[in-house]
């Protein structure tokens, strides 16, 4: 159970208390250094072309980060050293300085140390473990929220809370008790329900399984989901009004590849859908194994002199041919880039195979271990795209029987998405 701004224990379908039909804008803040931030954020952002003038730029200039994130962890190890984080403290002179440069530098910022209390908390060192909430990087949180297109009156559905941003931006431009926000973390949500009454925004927040929403307060005109998921949740869908629409990181367990399902329910109340190749995404969310190449094996990469040595004419997809690499991803699962590095390196975790691609001259040596002949798969899933027509974006077919699967707009390139994926503790999760 959780307990609403008035103190009384609320189930995850409680209804809002009578709010005031539009938000209260977060005031400018009257200390010229945190205002100086929250500009220069916003011209960085503008600059790399990830917000433009409109009622995006508005919240973010008006929202208090250091409102929403009054502690934020820092990391004080080396990255092939185990984790030392450091909890910064808005409260303590001495960390002001630093935790106002990363609230606004743009990147994610992490809030939540092992399913950590987060409210009344010691600042100061935590060692080992992991980051189990985190706010996303600002770019591609204003990009995704303009392209939600949100407006003044929409009914909006925000899945994954964390720090409270985005129902914070959707509460500004919506209206406050126009948005209900999930997370499946209790201490997050008792931590953003406080924190965003304090910048002047209430939603109804809600501890609990994001993927099947929050029907009985539905339904919603923009759903948002933040972090990735491998397949479309049917109750959202279910969720979304007509003329609605639905985003979410869609991709496998490997980082590196992400997609951008986009999902809209026509006047009619027919489903369409799409899934874009980007180039960033949300991280998945508990219980979605993700892989990575550990720091041993990258060094093993770099290290080896053995393997299969071939010269090849062919040169590897462009790392802007995200249509094709977001294929390979899902047609051969379970690869990983390792972008540390300027050849063209990747490996698959599970079985130990990895390749790696350099030029010289005006051909390729290429560079194969293991089992899986992974240049060889980049280039059959190359052929394909091709054939195809080399887009960047597939038709999102979910059917009624719970069946998804992309497809290419002329149909030779498809795959099917899995009606479950394999997570952490070795048991299968059916969204």
């Amino acid at each position: 159970m959780q307990r609403n701004t008035s103190g009384r224990e609320v189930g995850p379908t409680a209804a809002a208390l009578p709010l005031p039909r539009t938000a209260a804008p977060a005031p400018y803040t009257s200390d010229p250094h945190i205002a100086a931030a929250r500009l220069e954020m916003v011209a960085r952002l503008e600059e790399a072309g990830d917000l433009q003038s409109g009622p995006v730029r508005d919240a973010l200039l008006a929202l208090p980060r250091e409102t929403l994130m009054p502690q934020a962890y820092v990391r004080r190890s080396a990255p092939d050293e185990p984790p030392r984080r450091e909890l910064l403290d808005w409260a303590r002179p001495d960390d002001r300085e630093e935790l106002l440069g990363l609230l606004h530098s743009g990147d994610s910022v992490a809030i939540q140390h092992e399913g950590e209390t987060i409210l009344d908390r010691a600042p100061g060192a935590r060692a080992g473990g992991s980051m189990t909430a985190m706010s996303s990087t600002v770019g591609m949180t204003a990009n995704l929220l303009q392209r939600l297109d949100l407006r003044r009156g929409q009914r909006v559905l925000d899945v994954g809370t964390g720090a409270g941003v985005t129902a914070a931006v959707a509460g500004f431009i919506c209206g406050h008790d126009r948005v209900v926000t999930v997370d499946i973390d209790r201490h997050v949500s008792q931590a953003a329900r406080t924190r965003l009454i304090a910048v002047g925004s209430r939603p109804t927040v809600v501890t609990g399984n994001g993927l099947a929403g929050c029907p009985a307060s539905g339904p919603y005109d923009r759903i948002f989901v933040s972090f990735a998921v491998p397949r479309v949740p049917p109750a959202l869908v279910d969720q979304l009004t007509a003329g609605g629409r639905a985003l979410m990181t869609l991709g496998t367990s490997s980082p590196s590849w992400p997609g951008l399902a986009v999902i809209t329910r026509n006047g009619t109340g027919d489903v369409e859908a799409e899934l874009a190749a980007v180039e960033s995404g949300h991280r998945g969310g508990a219980g979605f194994h993700r892989l990575f190449l550990s720091a041993a094996f990258r060094e093993e990469i770099a290290a080896s002199e053995g393997g299969s040595n071939r010269s090849s004419r062919l040169q590897p997809p462009a790392d802007t041919d995200r249509g094709m690499w977001l294929a390979l991803d899902h047609l051969y699962p379970g690869l990983v880039r390792d972008r540390s590095t300027h050849d063209l390196t990747i490996g698959a975790p599970r079985c130990g195979s990895w390749t790696r691609a350099r030029p010289v001259g005006h051909r390729w040596e290429v560079t194969t271990v293991g089992p899986r002949d992974i240049w060889a798969e980049i280039h059959d899933v190359a052929d394909r795209w091709r054939a195809a027509g080399s887009p960047d974006a597939c038709r999102l077919e979910i059917d009624t029987d719970g069946a998804q699967r992309v497809t290419s707009r002329c149909g030779a390139l498809s795959w099917q998405l899995p009606d479950a994926w394999h997570t952490a503790d070795g048991n299968d999760q059916r969204p």
